[in-house]
């Protein structure tokens, strides 16, 4: 028999059950699951990343993602959205049309900067997440981002009464490309240093000098030059062509085969695999960039022309394969980790080797080489990659803008 306790024991006894612990989820959950989403998404592409691992990063289950998010395509359609609707929302919140056009501008161009900034490693997917949504989500989250270059117009207009409208546009499109172009590359500042080359580039933009747009479209002419007999490089110009058009995980052997005219089993005497061809599309970017800078460097008398004449022959090479633009930006992370790191290294070289050409303070030179290139993407886009001489020269004005200042801010 067990000994009757004291009433001392007996007294320490709690009287009632111990309550119990309610977890609520936070608030905005919800929201933490887009911006982890966002960060996946801009550093490895769409399709490498898994929806455990976002879980995993917010601190909660698969099943638990699932009751916000239906598949991994929702995160992706809200991560978009949410990052086209926060930039409109935070220039909106800082547009006063009673102020002078310089402040107006200065007011969204800032507000603009610090919202880069602050969602830096999830802003990239700006540059290429059309190319996986569906037509009715791309143009409901366009219409956030032509929002936002409407805004960014309305002052400019203002400042350059002589402009056109497509000059405007122009403008606009070019100044919000120098704050995003800071997504596209890691490279660091002090937070007071970034936001002021930032703002410099894009008042450059707004104050640049434009040559005139060609009047008419000129009549299409039969291509020149001949074609191309080797089937190695036949194969690798119709890869990225496909991979462009289809991402790289819709495109298959057979196809490209196909489109130069034998069987998959005779593409794999020229490349090993599909990862091996995306590699050397990936090369071929890189050994654009190294051509235009070896001429550049042959040709030019200072820094600065060989900055720019790089910037003008990177633009040609760009506009003649437009295509390889999106298999850049959003197909880099199904290469092999290995091809990954030695890519990285000669991208890093040929920026460093162009930036060094900039005066000033050599980290900024960097981001101002990021973002001439970033002009020649999202530039060249709107101008649907035309590339007579008259566009290839508006784009040069632009591209040496970001490079050069000074904007002179207000």
């Amino acid at each position: 028999m067990v000994a009757d306790r004291s009433e001392a024991e007996r007294a320490c006894e709690p009287t009632t059950a111990p309550a119990r612990v309610v977890r609520r989820r936070p608030k905005d959950r919800k929201m933490q699951i887009m911006r982890a989403a966002a960060r996946a998404f801009s550093a490895r592409g769409y399709h490498p990343v898994g929806v455990d691992e976002i879980a995993a990063e917010v601190g909660i289950s698969g099943p638990a993602l699932y009751r916000h998010f239906a598949n991994k395509y929702a995160l992706l359609v809200a991560a978009a959205e949410e990052g086209a609707r926060g930039l409109r929302d935070v220039a909106a919140a800082a547009d006063d049309p009673a102020l002078s056009p310089e402040a107006r501008l200065d007011a969204l161009l800032t507000a603009v900067a610090e919202r880069n900034i602050d969602i830096r490693r999830e802003a990239g997917l700006y540059r290429w997440e059309r190319r996986f949504l569906e037509r009715e989500d791309r143009v409901r989250i366009r219409a956030f981002y032509r929002e936002l270059e409407a805004m960014v117009a309305a002052p400019i207009a203002e400042l350059r009464p002589e402009a056109t409208p497509e000059d405007v546009t122009l403008l606009a499109v070019a100044a919000l490309s120098a704050l995003a172009s800071i997504a596209a590359h890691r490279t660091t500042l002090a937070h007071g240093r970034m936001l002021a080359v930032q703002l410099d580039m894009a008042w450059a933009i707004v104050r640049a000098d434009l040559p005139p747009a060609p009047a008419e479209p000129e009549p299409s002419t039969q291509n020149r030059g001949l074609p191309i007999t080797s089937k190695r490089e036949q194969l690798l110009t119709e890869a990225i062509r496909i991979f462009g058009r289809n991402g790289y995980h819709e495109s298959g052997i057979e196809e490209i085969g196909a489109a130069v005219g034998i069987n998959a089993s005779s593409v794999y005497r020229h490349f090993d695999s599909k990862a091996d061809l995306l590699a050397a599309a990936f090369h071929r970017t890189g050994d654009r960039l190294a051509i235009a800078i070896g001429e550049a460097l042959a040709e030019a008398d200072n820094g600065a022309e060989a900055a720019r004449q790089i910037a003008d022959r990177y633009a040609r090479l760009t506009f003649a394969t437009p295509e390889i633009m999106p298999v850049y930006y959003a197909e880099f992370s199904n290469l092999p980790q290995a091809e990954q790191h030695r890519l990285r290294a000669i991208q890093r070289q040929n920026i460093l080797e162009w930036a060094n050409l900039l005066d000033g303070d050599p980290v900024e030179a960097r981001f101002r080489v990021h973002a001439a290139i970033g002009q020649i993407i999202d530039v060249g886009r709107l101008l649907r990659f035309d590339s007579r001489s008259a566009q290839l020269d508006r784009l040069g004005a632009l591209t040496s803008a970001v490079m050069l200042g000074s904007g002179n801010r207000v």
